[in-house]
C-alpha cells in the first residue's frame, strides 16, 4: 500500500529523522533499509502532509530548513511514544495478534499455504491473515516496504542488518528431458547438448541465479524459450521441445506432468537455492522463529517426502534445514 501524500504517517516520520540524522539520502536509506527512491518519496509526502519544505536535499550534505528544525524535535517525542508502545505490545502474548500479512513463494501455495494458515489460524483465533503470494525478488521489495510482516521466499544472496532470517529447506537443482530422450546409462550431458535448452525467465532472481552457473562454466546454449512458468516449461518439456533446468519444488508443482518427463541429477557442478522464512528484526518477538518451527514439518509431510519418494536421487539434494 502507497501512503497518501496528504498524511502524516510513523514510517514517513523514521525516514525524516533518518535523513536528517544521516544528512544524506542514500545513509538514510542504508540505515532504514529501504531503497534511496522509496526515501525521497516519504520525503515528499511528508512535506506535501506540513505543507512545509523540511530539508535542503540539493545540499551536500543535507541540511535542515527551519520548519525542519521544529518538526525534528516534535518528531523524537513521536518514534519514542512509538518505541514505548512497540515494547508493551512486545510484552503482551502473540495471541492478541490482530493481523498478520505473509508473503509465501508460488512453490507453495497449493500444498504447504493452506496447512500453515490452517494452523496459525487455531492458535491465533482474533487474527486476521492477509496473504501475497509471487517471486522472491517481489516478496522481498514489499518486506522492504513494509507491506508484509514475513515472508517465505529463497534467499536472493543478499545480507540485510534489519532482517532475521530462519532457514527452512536447500534444494539442488535437477535436469528434465522428454520421457526416453535420454539414455541415463549414458552421457547425459552429451545428450542434452542435442536438445534445446528452455530456460526460466531471466527477469526472476532464479533465472539469473541459473544463467550465471551456466556462464561460470562456459556452458552457452541457444534457446528459443524463455518463461515464467514452471508448468509452462516442463509441458514444453514433456511435448519435446527440449530440456530445462529447474529445483525440485518446480516438479512438485507440476506433477500431472510426470509421466511426459524425465527428471535426474543435474550433469553440471550442483546448484543449491535455500529457501528461508525472512522477517523485520525486533517487531514480532519470537514469532517468526514459531512459525518457521510450525513450516519445517509441514515441509517435510508436504514436499519434502513426496518428492524423495518419486525421485529418490533427491535424497540428500533436498533436506530441512
Amino acid at each position: 500500500m502507497v501512503d497518501s501524500p496528504g498524511r502524516i504517517t510513523l514510517w514517513g516520520i523514521e525516514v525524516f529523522m533518518a535523513a536528517a540524522d544521516e544528512r544524506s539520502i542514500s545513509a538514510a536509506a542504508k540505515r532504514l533499509g529501504a531503497s534511496p527512491s522509496a526515501v525521497s518519496q516519504q520525503l515528499t509526502n511528508l512535506e506535501s502532509a506540513v505543507g512545509a519544505t523540511l530539508l535542503q536535499r540539493n545540499a551536500r550534505p543535507v541540511r535542515l530548513t527551519p520548519a525542519g528544525e521544529i518538526l525534528k524535535r516534535r518528531a523524537q517525542v513521536i518514534l519514542n511514544e512509538a518505541a514505548q508502545a512497540r515494547a508493551e505490545l512486545a510484552m503482551s502474548h502473540l495471541s492478541m495478534l490482530t493481523r498478520f500479512r505473509l508473503g509465501m513463494i508460488e512453490d507453495f501455495e497449493a500444498d504447504v499455504t493452506p496447512s500453515l494458515l490452517t494452523h496459525m489460524a487455531g492458535e491465533l483465533k482474533s487474527c486476521q491473515f492477509l496473504l501475497e503470494t509471487g517471486a522472491s525478488h517481489y516478496l522481498y521489495d514489499l518486506l522492504e516496504a513494509r507491506e508484509l510482516d514475513v515472508i517465505v521466499a529463497a534467499e536472493l544472496g543478499t545480507a540485510h542488518d534489519w532482517v532475521e532470517v530462519h532457514p527452512l529447506l536447500r534444494e539442488g537443482f535437477v535436469a528434465a528431458a522428454p520421457r526416453g530422450k535420454i539414455d541415463q546409462g549414458g552421457d547425459v550431458l552429451r545428450q542434452l547438448k542435442r536438445l534445446p535448452l528452455i530456460q526460466y525467465t531471466q527477469r526472476h532472481y532464479m533465472g539469473r541465479l541459473l544463467t550465471a552457473h551456466l556462464v561460470r562454466q562456459n556452458f552457452n546454449l541457444p534457446h528459443r524459450f524463455e518463461l515464467d512458468s514452471y508448468h509452462a516449461i516442463l509441458a514444453l518439456v514433456g511435448q519435446g521441445e527440449g530440456w530445462t533446468i529447474l529445483p525440485p519444488l518446480a516438479l512438485m508443482r507440476a506433477n500431472r506432468l510426470a509421466g511426459k518427463i524425465d527428471v535426474m541429477e543435474l550433469p553440471l557442478e550442483p546448484l543449491y537455492r535455500t529457501i528461508s522464512l525472512t522477517a523485520r528484526k525486533d517487531i514480532l518477538q519470537d514469532m517468526p522463529a514459531q512459525v518457521a518451527d510450525t513450516l519445517r514439518p509441514i515441509l517435510s509431510e508436504r514436499i519434502v517426502g513426496p518428492a524423495i519418494a518419486q525421485y529418490p536421487f533427491l535424497e540428500g539434494e533436498l533436506t530441512l534445514l
